[in-house]
């Protein structure tokens, strides 16, 4: 079952799946800005047809494989079923988005420029700090 994740809550889950806790800030608000931090989301059309899935809004066309057949060629770059990035178990998600940011950097996310790359919230108070 897919569903909204608090902020603090996928804080805590991606610090678990080795997210440094300096790059916590910026991962937390590209999830916010492109799902709102829900895990099923899957994305209007793009304009090449492809969709983009998940918390991070990870793109069928180059990243994962769609579960139907589409007109364009995918590249498939995470090894991965788009599908498995739409579920509570975020691991898979959170993979292949540190594939994209190590590959194309933070602006892979459209939102980075706009939303993501200047003052942003912190995460101390998820992780019990005043």
């Amino acid at each position: 079952m897919a569903r909204r994740l608090e902020r603090c809550e996928l804080a805590g889950l991606l610090y678990i799946l080795d997210v440094p806790k300096s790059e916590l800030p910026l991962w937390l608000c590209i999830a916010n800005f492109e799902s709102r931090y829900n895990t099923h989301i899957v994305g209007r059309g793009n304009a090449d047809g492809s969709l983009d899935y998940g918390l991070f809004q990870i793109s069928d066309r180059f990243w994962c494989t769609p579960p139907s057949e589409t007109t364009y060629y995918t590249f498939n770059e995470c090894n991965v079923n788009c599908t498995e990035l739409l579920t509570d178990d975020i691991t898979r998600a959170v993979q292949c988005a540190k594939r994209i940011k190590t590959q194309q950097g933070w602006t892979a996310w459209s939102v980075f420029g706009e939303f993501c790359n200047g003052t942003i919230d912190g995460i101390d108070k998820c992780f019990g700090a005043v």
